[in-house]
């Protein structure tokens, strides 16, 4: 009895101590929120926690401004999951990535209060191969957008409103694919069309032409993308072959061709030809390109920069002149940067009238030769001598040859262009041993008006223009090279500066007294074929034979196009080679110098040089065939062809 008396009471002393420990458990719960295992389920609300780790998805999943972090780990874990997800491939260093990343952020915090939610996800591409190579990332950023299990590429705007445009479209369950954005465009709608915006962009093309093919997709996804920009840019086609007499008016001479206009004006275009270049393009190229400036503290601060700027002096924003001053900045906008001014303390600190043009040399750049700044009077001015004042002074006395500005002395290598190799330095310790080279080559210049100075970093074209110049290996720290008429001369080089040496050598330059130094493949010891062999050294003589029309493909070895083009050209040469007032030439463009009016973008390029033309060359633009070829020929003949041909014609 007394045994079964104390089991009795241990139980009873057990029983109390279970209780004492599932209250202390209990408390443990309400107060420090620890759960067990067993007794969590997963809840589908609780799958976007912001911040924190998702609760049913496998691995953790982490958040970053409102973006899902996915690993080739949890990828398919946390996608399957969702009807709709828009997923981000990206490089850490990638400067594409780097913009999208604030953009898509908002986005994405606006899209997890959508209905449904539709959560924007990223994959760092470099760290996940695996799911980026499943989803063949060739490029950054890479966005893909899965509706129903199926998987598109995202084509839409790269900016918070336009993703989340585009991502509620997509989700809307009545959505439909939206028409072509891209305007088919003819003689009856053009002169409409091109006024339908205050920016819009034209693409003339050929139904034939391999680029143009290759371009299409990706101008019709701009188009689908900058309709959503305000206001919206429209892109339009115009289809060459059949607006033949659009083609001439802006002087497409080949496929594809763009052309930008501005309040129905045309512009030059200078973009990229994919989706986003041509976006990013549009969308520089949107509102004014000269800002008003309405402090002099703002009017000063624009001119503290490394090139020429420009500002216009006016007195009311009703001066006609300063539509003028507005339309001309907006075509140089990707070369210079411009402001006006209504400030009447601006025009005295500078001593301008209302209607004023001025040219600003940037500080570093001032000579004693030359003034600071240069004024046009816009008074009697039109906007093409708005544009021939700024074209005259947007490179000083003595300037700076770099990759920047080489696009300011290209018109120059046409004439007279002479470039000065050192080392230039504009770091504190090195920019007055910069500035000493400078101004004694801007010494000469004074005197050599008819010739265009610059220095350039010897550096910086060591394996380049000076090799090509016969400069790199000369050993002295001070080289001249110059270019006249296209072609390249080298100057001896000194051992030490010395002025009358250059003008000597100037001198003999404009008599043409020296021989250009000219890139070239050994000249052939004879005709190998049906098709004329030219080399740097012979282009002169053939291509510029004014007696003879000449056809020349510029070529590279390794391009597959040429390689196509081949067989074609041979049988063309061929067939015309009774013609003796006709040359049917090729020249490897990667061994040999090429003059600036054959200007090659890409492979092949091919251009006819009529008899009594050579300093124009026409780029030619028909039917890469036999037949289309020769009808080109006949058509542009300015020598007699031979009765042969034209009875087969």
């Amino acid at each position: 009895m007394l045994y079964g008396h104390r089991l009795c009471l241990t139980a009873s002393k057990m029983k109390l101590q279970y209780r004492n420990f599932y209250v202390f458990s209990l408390f443990l719960l309400l107060t420090t929120g620890i759960t067990f295992a067993d007794d969590a389920e997963e809840s589908p609300e609780e799958n976007i926690v912001h911040g924190e780790e998702r609760p049913g998805e496998g691995s953790a999943v982490r958040e970053e401004g409102g973006v899902l972090v996915l690993t080739d780990d949890n990828f398919d874990k946390v996608v399957d999951k969702h009807d709709h997800v828009l997923v981000e491939f990206y490089a850490p260093w990638c400067g594409h990535c780097k913009s999208l990343a604030p953009e898509y952020e908002k986005a994405a915090e606006r899209l997890k209060e959508a209905t449904p939610p539709v959560p924007l996800c990223k994959v760092d591409a470099t760290v996940n191969e695996e799911v980026a190579k499943r989803f063949e990332v060739t490029g950054y950023p890479t966005l893909k957008f899965k509706k129903d299990g199926a998987w598109t590429e995202y084509d839409g705007p790269r900016e918070a409103d336009g993703i989340v445009k585009w991502v509620s479209e997509k989700t809307d369950p009545n959505y439909k694919p939206p028409p072509e954005a891209v305007v088919t465009v003819t003689k009856d709608n053009f002169e409409e069309f091109i006024n339908s915006q205050e920016l819009v962009l034209v693409e003339f093309y050929a139904p034939w032409c391999g680029h143009c093919k290759s371009l299409a997709p990706e101008y019709e996804k701009a188009a689908q993308s900058l309709k959503y920009h305000d206001p919206p840019i429209p892109l339009g086609k115009v289809d060459a072959t059949v607006e033949t007499e659009l083609a001439q008016r802006f002087d497409v001479s080949g496929y594809p061709t763009l052309k930008m206009f501005r309040r129905g004006k045309p512009q030059e275009y200078k973009g990229g030809r994919d989706q986003f270049g041509i976006v990013d393009y549009m969308h520089k190229q949107s509102g004014e390109a000269a800002k008003l400036l309405s402090t002099l503290e703002a009017v000063k601060k624009l001119q503290d920069t490394e090139q020429p700027t420009v500002v216009g002096f006016f007195d009311n924003l009703e001066d006609a002149k300063l539509r003028l001053y507005m339309d001309v900045a907006n075509e140089k906008r990707d070369d210079l940067t411009f402001g006006y001014t209504l400030l009447s303390e601006a025009r005295d600190l500078y001593r301008v009238n209302p209607g004023s043009v001025v040219m600003f040399t940037p500080e570093k750049f001032h000579t004693k030769f030359e003034p600071k700044y240069h004024v046009l009077k816009t008074a009697d001015s039109d906007q093409a001598a708005m544009l021939k004042f700024i074209t005259e002074h947007q490179t000083p006395l003595v300037g700076q040859y770099s990759t920047q500005t080489d696009k300011f002395y290209a018109e120059f290598s046409k004439t007279f262009l002479c470039i000065a190799f050192f080392t230039v330095d504009w770091s504190f310790d090195h920019r007055d041993a910069t500035q000493l080279w400078r101004h004694k080559v801007a010494a000469v210049a004074k005197d050599n008006r008819d010739v265009k100075f610059a220095i350039a970093n010897e550096e910086d074209y060591m394996t380049g223009l000076m090799k090509e110049m016969g400069l790199a290996d000369s050993g002295e720290e001070f080289n001249i090279g110059c270019f006249k008429d296209f072609r390249k001369y080298r100057m001896e080089p000194m051992d030490e500066f010395d002025a009358d040496e250059i003008n000597n050598f100037l001198k003999k330059l404009r008599k043409g007294k020296l021989e250009p130094q000219i890139k070239s493949q050994p000249i052939p010891k004879k005709s190998s074929g049906p098709v004329t062999v030219v080399v740097g050294k012979t282009f002169d003589k053939i291509v510029g034979d004014k007696s003879k029309d000449v056809l020349i493909e510029m070529y590279a070895p390794w391009c597959g196009h040429c390689k196509n083009l081949e067989p074609i050209y041979k049988d063309l040469a061929k067939a015309l080679k009774k013609e003796k007032n006709l040359v049917i030439a090729k020249m490897d463009a990667t061994a040999n110098d090429i003059p600036d009016q054959y200007k090659v973008e890409g492979f092949p390029s091919i251009y006819y040089a009529p008899a009594n033309n050579k300093e124009s060359p026409l780029k030619f633009d028909g039917d890469r065939t036999v037949e289309g070829f020769t009808k080109y020929l006949k058509d542009h003949a300015t020598v007699t062809f031979g009765k042969s041909l034209k009875d087969e014609l």
